[in-house]
């Protein structure tokens, strides 16, 4: 009888690192002498952050620090959908920073078509927000994770319960 191998190809984030890079963004603002005066807020919610300062331009540095701390803690810039600058009262700008989790339906397709078109000996499911790929051959499942890494995706894609 012949083993099969599987894993499955999500799209999530280590909410404490994320905990973490906005943590540093803040006193990183509260340290920096262009961003210290400007009563910045940057709220970390269930599904989104929301930053709160006095203009476009200060909203920019903020976004730039960011990033730059999420990437050092190897959470991938594709997380962050960035919301339109909205204004709020008394002449400050506010956005929102939705936080990507999950594989939509459209791009599990892509992903699944992409699997089929280019491997037959492996089989391809998708599960809710992810997608599971299975074969006999832990070769074949190498090839494919391979492959993924090489396309473009708009989310961020991990491999996980590789066994």
């Amino acid at each position: 009888m012949a083993s099969t191998y599987s894993f499955d190809i999500v799209s999530d984030f280590d909410r404490q690192e994320l905990v973490n890079a906005i943590d540093q963004t803040v006193r990183e603002i509260k340290s920096r002498y262009d961003l210290k005066d400007t009563k910045t807020t940057v709220e970390l919610g269930e599904q989104s952050i929301i930053i709160n300062t006095d203009s476009e331009f200060t909203l920019e540095s903020v976004q730039n620090v960011l990033r730059e701390k999420a990437a050092k803690r190897n959470l991938s810039q594709k997380i962050f959908d960035f919301g339109p600058v909205e204004s709020a009262s008394g002449n400050r700008v506010r956005q929102e920073i939705k936080l990507k989790k999950g594989i939509s339906q459209d791009i599990a397709k892509q992903i699944s078509k992409l699997i089929r078109d280019e491997f037959k000996k492996v089989q391809v499911s998708i599960q809710g927000d992810a997608v599971r790929v299975s074969g006999k051959s832990k070769d074949d499942l190498q090839s494919v994770i391979k492959r993924l890494k090489q396309e473009e995706f708009p989310v961020a894609l991990q491999f996980t319960n590789y066994r």
